[in-house]
């Protein structure tokens, strides 16, 4: 078996086809099968291994076994030593090797061809093209690889600069995470800190005597910073908690009803501001549940409905939609912009321009959906503006496997 022939317009369309290849591929990947077979119709081989530089030593990088010996691949050697030759003396070369009997085996006779993948003056690799039992390669063999090899080397350049863009962007992207986190907390740690300190500084001047109402509603003050604090400071670890799967939850299984009835009477007893009612449609709903976590979620629910819906009533709603239980919790307020109604269950994000300025962290609707995630379920807001906003929860019945979540 010699040159593969080929007709001249028939080499032009594989090398056209090669380089639009390589111009329009995605990632190498992807693209690489599809040369092996274009290279393949210019020159008969049977492995085609691509070498790439790792620290001190060449390591194959990508791999194919198309002709003879296929089903012995396993069992061959892929060219290493003949790859760092051409490496190192960086130069395209032919190699024959005769190996073992019977000479008519002709597995054991192998041909290698392979050439240096340069960008520029740069070594990045090696091709090699190993062929059994057949004529050395031609100088014709020589120049068609050395075309695909300088493609090929196109191909990789590009995604090794693709890949050290988008380093630099998810680091830059980090960065920024970072600074607006720390922003974010010091603020949100700041202020009650500057209560704090601005009403016992203010309680400790010499110079000033203060009435018993009025330290005492100074010390009330100062009270309520330190709850905000350690309020902020527990979302601050529940949110890293849940981020990294290690916030510990203890399941059982509950009545729905009783919990949300449970939570609704420790509302009244504290300062949100809300008129509440509750419809339960369907008693009796078990789930399998954290209730301290549950009743995070629906004490940060309606905390967000005093925040941004003072006085208004909310209604809790419980009910059942095929295996799973529905909590509606829906005020009366100004409502949400539709663009605001994804983004309010991310991270320390907080509507902007706000007529009603709330201090928070931008953490409680965070935490809320990873608990729900957490307990198989969904949470979603709805909301038309001026007419309200309904937080809508769907949690799995215990014992029971639903077709599929409520949208």
């Amino acid at each position: 078996m010699g040159d593969r022939t080929v007709s001249g317009d028939a080499l032009l369309a594989i090398i056209f086809e090669i380089s639009r290849q390589v111009a329009e591929a995605d990632d190498a990947s992807s693209v690489l099968p599809v040369l092996v077979s274009l290279t393949r119709r210019m020159v008969v081989f049977d492995n085609l291994i691509i070498y790439l530089p790792d620290e001190n030593e060449l390591q194959p990088y990508f791999a194919r076994a198309v002709g003879r010996g296929r089903s012995k691949e396993a069992e061959l050697p892929w060219g290493t030593e003949i790859a760092e030759k051409i490496y190192f003396q960086n130069k395209t070369s032919a190699f024959h090797e005769e190996i073992g009997e019977p000479k008519e085996d002709r597995v054991n006779a192998r041909m290698y061809l392979g050439t240096p993948l340069r960008q520029g003056n740069k070594k990045i690799g090696v091709l090699v093209l190993i062929r059994f039992g057949s004529p050395a390669y031609s100088d014709k063999d020589i120049s068609r690889l050395e075309y695909v090899a300088e493609n090929v080397a196109h191909l990789l350049e590009r995604e090794r600069l693709v890949s050290t863009i988008e380093k630099v962007e998810g680091s830059q992207r980090m960065w920024k995470m970072q600074e607006n986190f720390v922003a974010t907390v010091s603020h949100d740690l700041r202020t009650p800190l500057g209560f704090i300190k601005g009403y016992t500084t203010t309680l400790l001047r010499e110079d000033t005597e203060w009435d018993v109402p009025t330290y005492r509603e100074f010390l009330g003050i100062i009270d309520d910073e330190a709850d905000r604090l350690q309020a902020l400071i527990d979302n601050l670890l529940d949110s890293s908690r849940l981020q990294s799967g290690t916030l510990p939850m203890k399941f059982q299984r509950v009545e729905l009803d009783v919990l949300l009835r449970d939570m609704i009477q420790r509302t009244q007893l504290g300062d949100f501001n809300l008129k509440v009612q509750f419809d339960i449609k369907d008693p009796g709903m078990e789930v399998n549940a954290d209730p301290m976590r549950m009743g995070q979620v629906f004490d940060n629910l309606l905390s967000n409905a005093s925040k941004y819906a003072p006085g208004s009533t909310v209604c809790v709603t419980l009910s059942r939609e095929g295996g799973w239980a529905q909590v509606l919790v829906a005020d009366d307020g100004p409502g949400i912009e539709e663009e605001h109604l994804e983004k309010i269950f991310q991270r320390f994000y907080r509507i902007p321009e706000t007529k009603l300025a709330q201090r928070g962290s931008g953490l409680g609707l965070y935490i809320c959906r990873q608990i729900i995630n957490a307990h198989q379920g969904e949470i979603h807001a709805e909301s038309t503006e001026g007419e309200g906003t309904t937080f809508r929860i769907t949690l799995p019945l215990a014992e029971e496997t639903p077709d599929k979540k409520l949208s």
